[in-house]
């Protein structure tokens, strides 16, 4: 996981991953819609559904980027932090945030999964979307949110996934070709939308993403896909 790099092969994988992000930041919301053709907010209304479910009053958004997710939360949970290492794209979640009225009850914080800056068993639930597979440890990211989970707490991971059958070979052209190409256009960092594919081709998906969680603490570990595979839904208990 760690080997798989934004920009060059040497050097911290966190520190050129928040780079990365900073850059893009200001296309980050407009290439998502773009690429994904709007699939990733339905992708993360399922999330929300899901933590629905349970009774939570506090929520940690992880890799919260400019704070999709935290703001959807927002709408069920009492009160969200979301927590990112990339501080230009904190600046445009918290003009999101303030543009939607939720200033009292969403806060943005920089932070990194693997030491978070929060007391141990503090949030009732903990979303991360498409953050996992940019942990330069994902083992200590895992055990990180974990630990300011309260027991019995669930967290939810939202990622990429390799989609199965027919789609399987129409997904692998778009991501690794056209994807990249119309990333390095409109975001002007020829690294970032290459890093993409790359970086989910090499994350542990499916069975060994769920031995990871349960390696890690997790229990009650189940995985759901998500629009023929292209995403998966995991979901851990403390």
């Amino acid at each position: 996981m760690s080997a798989v790099k934004p920009y060059t092969a040497d050097g911290s994988k966190r520190e050129q991953v928040e780079r990365m992000f900073d850059s893009i930041s200001p296309k980050y919301d407009l290439l998502n819609r773009l690429l994904s053709f709007g699939t990733d907010q339905s992708w993360r209304r399922k999330v929300m559904r899901s933590v629905g479910q349970e009774n939570v009053r506090e929520l940690l958004d992880v890799a919260t980027g400019t704070a999709d997710l935290a703001i959807m939360a927002a709408k069920q949970v009492d009160r969200v932090t979301g927590a990112d290492i990339s501080e230009g794209m904190l600046g445009f979640g918290r003009e999101k945030v303030k543009k939607a009225g939720l200033s009292s009850r969403v806060e943005l914080v920089r932070g990194d999964a693997a030491d978070l800056p929060f007391a141990d068993n503090r949030f009732d639930a903990i979303t991360v979307a498409f953050g996992v597979r940019n942990f330069e440890d994902l083992d200590r990211g895992v055990r990180g949110m974990l630990r300011v989970l309260k027991p019995n707490g669930r967290l939810f991971v939202l990622e990429f996934s390799k989609p199965h059958g027919w789609m399987r070979p129409f997904f692998h052209f778009y991501f690794h070709r056209i994807m990249p190409a119309i990333g390095r256009l409109v975001s002007k960092d020829s690294a970032a939308y290459t890093y993409l594919p790359a970086s989910v081709d090499a994350f542990p998906e499916g069975p060994a993403f769920v031995a990871i969680l349960r390696n890690c603490g997790g229990r009650e570990v189940t995985s759901r896909s998500l629009t023929g595979g292209i995403a998966t839904l995991y979901i851990a208990r403390k």
